[in-house]
């Protein structure tokens, strides 16, 4: 699936549509339907095991997401994978993305996506926020607007908060793509099972995605004429 993703990503740098003025990297959850588990069973299923009834019973492991995982936002929870995606900041594509299971942590997957076809800027919450990312950002030589997070005993400054709301309406681009994604595209939700089949419904969900922004761009191009 990413052999055809990265195609058309070639296509697209062939009609002048190269990345530009940076990438934005965020991650959206994709919801499966939620499992009727025991306790046990789920804690096995952590642990990478398989439970005994599933294997008693061919039909019934047949039907379990044992890829999917528990996570929570805020107060939301969710069960299921994420789709973390790089987004080009001038045209909105999605340049590069990667599918994991809903329990990694955003910062986990942060350098893998930055494309190489962008400039140095890279935009993030304060999620992706860390030493390692800011020394693996330095080596690439890309300069980091990523939020800036304060604690407790640390607060943030007013120079800080600022900063934080200048990045905010950049950063808030990409939420046009999640949003696409949910409203336009049937939504982050997935009734396959298992994270091989999640990962070729994801990669065809976010090619469409740029399919449909590349006729977008192109009536409004057209209309300019």
């Amino acid at each position: 699936m990413h052999t055809l993703f990265d195609d058309f990503d070639e296509q697209l740098n062939a009609q002048g549509h190269k990345a530009r003025k940076g990438q934005i990297v965020d991650a959206s959850f994709v919801d499966v339907p939620k499992q009727r588990n025991s306790r046990a069973e789920n804690e096995q299923i952590k642990a990478g095991e398989i439970p005994q009834r599933f294997k008693d019973n061919p039909d019934v492991g047949r039907q379990k997401n044992t890829d999917a995982r528990w996570a929570k936002q805020d107060e939301e929870t969710h069960f299921g994978y994420k789709n973390h995606a790089a987004v080009d900041n001038a045209h909105k594509w999605v340049r590069d993305y990667e599918v994991t299971c809903a329990e990694v942590h955003d910062s986990q997957v942060f350098i893998e996506l930055l494309a190489d076809n962008t400039s140095a800027d890279v935009w993030a919450d304060s999620a992706y926020q860390g030493e390692n990312n800011e020394i693996s950002l330095a080596a690439m030589e890309r300069r980091s607007p990523v939020h800036k997070k304060g604690n407790r005993h640390n607060p943030l400054s007013q120079r800080s908060k600022k900063s934080n709301a200048r990045r905010s309406k950049i950063r808030a681009r990409i939420e046009h793509v999640f949003g696409s994604l949910t409203n336009e595209q049937g939504g982050l939700y997935s009734r396959v099972i298992g994270l091989a089949r999640t990962e070729v419904k994801v990669g065809m969900m976010n090619r469409v995605y740029n399919m449909r922004r590349l006729v977008t761009l192109c009536r409004t191009d057209m209309s300019a004429i």
